[in-house]
């Protein structure tokens, strides 16, 4: 019997996948979940289950100038960091699914090294790399060592829209006198761009929510918001870090569902410029 002709069926197959993935997902889900009631609590020290609701905490946070200050300055960080990775990861894309060069196994190897390399090991790196040219401490300092880290999310999103591209469509353009350019924009472009789109939400995420570089390379005045609630959480533990919390889960929940929706969109337009029924 052939194994790869092997399909998994049955109702009570598909009733017991869907309960592994059903637990699979509450382990993960249910710990992050309670941090929500937490942030609603009425006591003055984190507790669970909370003895009254309260939305005093989130007052708190958005009467504070520390963290409307970091909030702040991680939007701004995770917006540079999504525009200069968005356009250099899409080029990047372009050329290692388009061309052919020696050595090209080992470039791409070395985009997705960050995703790789333990984070502490990359913010050492980063640290002293940026000592050396006294650039420690400096917004800027943080968005450069972010590109970095987000580069490789747009190089994986375009690169898979790359590859279930019908190329002939191109073809056609050329044939019908279009230039490279004008092919590129009118018939590739609009074609990758979800899966461009995708991979900006990606590097804004993960500028967004970045933590370990951002400890050994921000100055003691920039401060972004996933590092505040790490010393927030040092000092003290009052529920407004939880209020925080529930705040940048939601940013990250949105984003993610974003994503998903424009990579299955994505799926949908490769699978319609290839002739191939959805």
């Amino acid at each position: 019997m052939n194994r790869r002709n092997i399909r998994v069926s049955g109702p009570l197959t598909q009733a017991v996948l869907g309960a592994v993935a059903l637990l699979v997902a509450a382990f993960l889900i249910l710990p992050v979940l309670i941090i929500v009631p937490v942030s609603f609590t009425a006591d003055s020290f984190l507790s669970f289950p909370p003895p009254g609701f309260s939305t005093q905490w989130y007052a708190r946070v958005f009467s504070r100038a520390d963290w409307l200050n970091s909030a702040w300055l991680s939007i701004w960080i995770a917006v540079v960091v999504t525009v200069v990775s968005t356009v250099l990861g899409t080029l990047g894309a372009l050329g290692l699914v388009r061309g052919r060069f020696i050595g090209q196994r080992l470039l791409l190897a070395f985009i997705m090294s960050p995703l790789i390399v333990p984070g502490v090991i990359v913010a050492i790196a980063i640290y002293f790399f940026y000592a050396r040219l006294k650039f420690v401490g400096s917004p800027l300092a943080i968005a450069v060592a972010h590109t970095t880290l987000a580069v490789p999310f747009v190089v994986v999103n375009v690169s898979a829209a790359l590859h279930g591209f019908d190329r002939r469509l191109e073809m056609a353009a050329a044939n019908l006198g279009a230039g490279r350019f004008a092919t590129f924009f009118h018939v590739t472009l609009p074609i990758i761009r979800p899966g461009i789109a995708a991979g900006a939400l990606f590097a804004f995420i993960s500028s967004f929510d970045e933590l370990i570089v951002a400890m050994f390379i921000a100055g003691p005045t920039q401060v972004t918001l996933p590092l505040r609630m790490w010393e927030s959480m040092k000092s003290s533990l009052d529920p407004s870090i939880a209020a925080v919390s529930v705040l940048a889960i939601a940013i990250s929940v949105a984003l993610f569902l974003s994503s998903a929706l424009l990579q299955r969109r994505a799926r949908r337009r490769s699978g319609a410029a290839s002739g191939d029924p959805q």
